[in-house]
């Protein structure tokens, strides 16, 4: 398994994140991950991650155990988080570079700064600085940090949010295209870019998943629609 989440809890104080977490996600598959405001999704992608630490139970990505010094697992991930942490005063180029330092991608760093560019059509913005671009550029710039190591999962926190409908289409299709070679895990409030790019869906409410399945079983549970599944399973 790429992802597997064993029994995860987290406490914040006297709050319960998450509630005796479990699911699994394969190589290869896209999986909506959705819930309301606070319903611990946040906190799941931060432990997967390895940014947090559970309160008990595990998680493994690719086989190697989660957590904050376990670099190796770290390798692996490609992480978005929600508020899309920028320098803005860097320039594109200059900023993906210095992720591949991070890296320590070497000799292969010039090259991967190019690739990624390249896969995110970042061309014609390169030369920008990052606080010069508008959000959906910004956002393509921080798939770009998140993608340039080559990750065999990628764990994307709310990628579309703000976005205008254009710039939300751009982003939908370039994930479809990421998904196609690795592991991708997705948190949106948006309903139709689950059923537009995901192939599975799992809704997390009050720390606790209430449903995990194919979008289309998901969707069916109530009728038709995933967001009617989603009002019921969750009061939202």
């Amino acid at each position: 398994m790429s992802i597997s989440v064993a029994d995860v809890s987290k406490f914040y104080g006297s709050q319960k994140a998450l509630d005796s977490v479990s699911f699994e996600i394969k190589q290869g598959e896209i999986v909506g991950f959705i819930g309301p405001n606070g319903a611990g999704k946040s906190t799941m992608m931060k432990i997967i991650t390895g940014f947090i630490v559970p309160d008990s139970g595990s998680v493994s990505v690719c086989g190697l155990f989660c957590g904050p010094g376990a670099v190796e697992m770290k390798r692996l991930i490609g992480y978005l988080p929600e508020n899309n942490p920028l320098y803005p005063e860097m320039y594109v180029r200059e900023y993906l570079r210095y992720v591949a330092d991070i890296y320590r991608l070497g000799p292969k760093a010039k090259s991967a700064v190019s690739d990624v560019i390249d896969q995110t059509g970042l061309g014609a913005e390169q030369g920008k600085k990052i606080g010069a671009l508008s959000k959906g550029y910004r956002q393509r710039v921080g798939l770009a940090q998140a993608l340039i190591h080559d990750p065999a999962v990628l764990i994307l926190d709310e990628a579309t949010t703000g976005l205008d409908p254009n710039q939300i289409i751009e982003i939908r299709n370039l994930i479809s295209a990421v998904g196609k070679e690795k592991t991708v895990m997705l948190s949106t409030h948006i309903m139709q870019e689950v059923e537009a790019i995901c192939s599975r869906v799992i809704i997390i409410n009050h720390g606790k998943i209430v449903a995990d399945g194919p979008v289309a079983e998901i969707s069916a549970l109530s009728g038709a629609r995933l967001e009617d599944t989603f009002r019921q399973l969750t009061g939202s």
